[in-house]
């Protein structure tokens, strides 16, 4: 009897410790991702935060290991992100609850895993990737934010450029220290091989 049970993944053979390892390896990152969003940067005075590089490690994820791990891994991601906020505590009409939590957690957070179809792309790859992930996350707060939030709009204010005000105002310094974060990384000799 074999000592390693062969699985087939994407035409590759994946072995058993090959599956074990990129799973630890996911649920590490993921695990830091987490501890990153507790530490915030600066809180805007409405609400949304810049945190220290949060969703890094969720990017991450994707260019090592490809979508379908990127993806399952983002999801888990954004389901630790909506324990962990305070939106039952908002008083929300049922309704409303669903929908916040599907725009501004599941889809929002999920959509990380994007950057797994820019595993082959090399450098110029994970820098794009990661930014197309970060921009599809911003466009789920922003339609929620003309949608289900638009009454939050100040009095005068248009909900549509108040939406992009607010979501911008935190999404665009996380999206600027992100990727400034992930040309670093991608620079590391190490981390060149993974890409490899």
């Amino acid at each position: 009897m074999k000592a390693m049970v062969v699985f087939m993944n994407n035409s590759k053979t994946f072995s058993r410790s090959d599956k074990i390892r990129t799973l630890v390896e996911c649920a590490v990152l993921i695990a830091i991702g987490m501890v990153l969003s507790f530490v915030v940067i600066w809180e805007m005075p409405l609400g949304g935060s810049v945190t220290l590089l949060s969703m890094l490690p969720i990017c991450l994820i994707g260019f090592r290991h490809g979508a379908k791990w990127g993806f399952g891994s983002a999801f888990v991601y954004s389901l630790f992100q909506l324990l962990t906020s305070k939106v039952f505590a908002w008083g929300l009409t049922p309704l409303v609850l669903v929908v916040c939590i599907l725009a501004d957690y599941i889809v929002a957070f999920t959509l990380l895993g994007v950057t797994g179809f820019f595993k082959e792309k090399g450098e110029k790859g994970v820098i794009i990737g990661t930014s197309v992930a970060m921009v599809l996350r911003f466009i789920c707060h922003y339609i929620s934010g003309v949608t289900i939030w638009a009454s939050s709009a100040p009095e005068g204010w248009n909900p549509w450029i108040y939406s992009a005000a607010y979501n911008g105002a935190y999404m665009l310094p996380e999206l600027i220290f992100t990727i400034i974060a992930t040309a670093i990384i991608v620079k590391i000799p190490a981390y060149q091989k993974t890409l490899k």
